[in-house]
């Protein structure tokens, strides 16, 4: 009790007594997490909103995950499984207006934007989709700007696409303003909408840092120019983090380890032999005697085969070094940890398939699988596809190719491959037959537009029977077990 406890308890003994329960119920904590003491000490968690912490630690995250990724081979396979998982070969947009003459027209000219929206002229859009989700994966947020273009620019349709750093947000703009707030460089009004970017017009990290004005500077951009990437963790959160951040210090305390490792294997391939002779140093060497022009040291070699006979008093003794084991074992143990804290299982990071089988492959790619159209579907799309496929239809619109802005599409993503492809072959025939999966969403499921598939297969059919050609893969004239299909004959 304080010293107003007891004050209190001098002229209330039973007031005072409900104080002390009142307090004692209060500190006592139901989780073992919220506790204090030996196992809770050094523990400080932070308590601060997610734009607080994130805008704290966002450059040295940045920084150190990309020196991760530039020199620890885990974490540059860790980043490229993910980005390889989730564009593939790309995630493809088709026009589903409801119109068949509007969406011909508008998958035309999507073809030539596809290939032309890159102002460098190196990739196509497919190429700029794993640039986005690589460098999101790296830095915790990536950049595209709209990048509209002049009649004088001969563009069929004028309009690309540049890729920018997170680098080019200016964090430093965190403030109050008349109409709203800026948080990292990202300006809001009064109802939390986007309004502007604070971009800066160089690299801040870039050789060409310095304009002709004197310095770098960061200008407000139309939130309706830009396109911000990130994974979303926390609400309200505006920034995103680096994808390695929860194994960072996991794979650089691995590093060290493995780089001690390579010393003591070192140590231990070392032989040295300790020489005893009576007479002391000057005496006679057991093997070629030379010297280091180097050091000038004296050297002796003794080669396989070689006979020495040791005269009275004189001995000759080599190092054992001990060899230590377990490198294995706590290699797996780590990698499987920092797997777990990407998502990516330990396999595809190790690229060890010693100890599995198909039931264990394909129950461990499943849960893999399922983060990776997480993000496709609820980050990469929402973010990036879908707001270009808008931009490109009001662009059409604009250059009269199309009469009014119809936005209906269908991204088609690219399919996983098949650990068993007949087993899972099988198995898609017989959801299809039983109705639970369509032939539609088996053809899109693989990474086809179900149409054109359909018309493809047509089209096929329409050239066997004409040149009068039967193929074993035909269902119309062959089962599944070889034999000629029955066909009424109207006899």
């Amino acid at each position: 009790m304080n010293a107003l406890d007891r004050v209190i308890g001098y002229f209330s003994p039973e007031r005072a007594y409900r104080r002390a329960r009142f307090r004692s119920a209060t500190e006592t904590f139901a989780y073992d997490g919220a506790k204090s003491g030996r196992r809770t000490d050094g523990w400080l968690a932070a308590g601060g909103d997610a734009n607080t912490e994130v805008g704290a630690s966002l450059i040295s995250l940045r920084n150190r995950s990309r020196d991760l990724l530039r020199n620890n081979p885990y974490a540059s396979k860790a980043i490229a499984e993910l980005v390889g998982n989730t564009v593939g070969t790309g995630i493809v947009p088709q026009a589903k207006t409801g119109m068949p003459a509007l969406d011909k027209i508008i998958d035309a000219e999507w073809v030539y934007f596809a290939e032309n929206c890159d102002p460098g002229g190196q990739l196509d859009f497919y190429g700029m989709q794993a640039l986005i989700v690589r460098t999101t994966a790296e830095s915790g947020d990536g950049i595209v700007r709209f990048r509209p273009r002049l009649p004088k620019d001969n563009f069929r349709v004028p309009l690309q696409l540049q890729v920018l750093e997170g680098d080019f947000l200016d964090v430093s703009r965190t403030m109050s303003i008349a109409t709203g707030y800026i948080i990292q460089g990202v300006q809001f009004n009064l109802f939390g909408q986007r309004e502007y970017y604070w971009l800066y017009n160089y690299h801040p990290g870039g050789v060409y840092m310095l304009n002709p004005r004197g310095g770098i500077l960061s200008q407000p951009v139309p939130a309706a120019q830009v396109m911000h990437t990130y994974c979303i963790l926390r609400p309200g959160q505006v920034r995103g983090v680096p994808w390695l951040a929860p194994v960072m210090l996991a794979m650089r305390d691995l590093d060290d380890y493995r780089d001690a490792e390579r010393m003591r294997k070192k140590t231990e391939a070392c032989l040295a032999g300790i020489v005893t002779r009576p007479e002391g140093s000057g005496g006679l060497p057991l093997g070629a005697k030379s010297t280091d022009p180097k050091t000038g040291n004296t050297l002796e070699r003794m080669y396989p085969g070689m006979i020495e006979y040791l005269k009275p008093g004189e001995d000759i003794k080599f190092n054992a070094p001990s060899p230590a084991g377990g490198y294995r074992d706590y290699l797996m143990t780590e990698l499987q940890g920092i797997g777990a804290g990407i998502d990516v299982p330990y396999e595809l990071l190790s690229g060890d398939l010693s100890n599995v089988n198909y039931s264990s492959y394909r129950a461990g790619m499943l849960g893999f699988r399922n983060a990776i159209e997480a993000f496709r579907w609820l980050t990469l799309i929402p973010m990036y596809c879908r707001p270009t496929w808008r931009r490109f239809i009001d662009t059409l619109v604009f250059i009269g190719k199309i009469p009014e802005a119809n936005y209906g599409v269908q991204w088609t993503a690219p399919k996983f491959e098949s650990v068993d492809p007949l087993k899972d072959a099988l198995a898609e025939l017989k959801r299809i037959r039983t109705g639970t999966l369509t032939l539609s969403e088996a053809i899109a499921q693989n990474g086809y537009d179900p149409e054109k598939q359909l018309q493809e297969i047509r089209r096929i059919n329409e050239l066997l029977d004409e040149l009068q050609i039967v193929l074993d893969c035909d269902p119309r004239k062959v089962n599944d077990k070889g034999v000629e299909q029955q066909t009424d004959r109207g006899e």
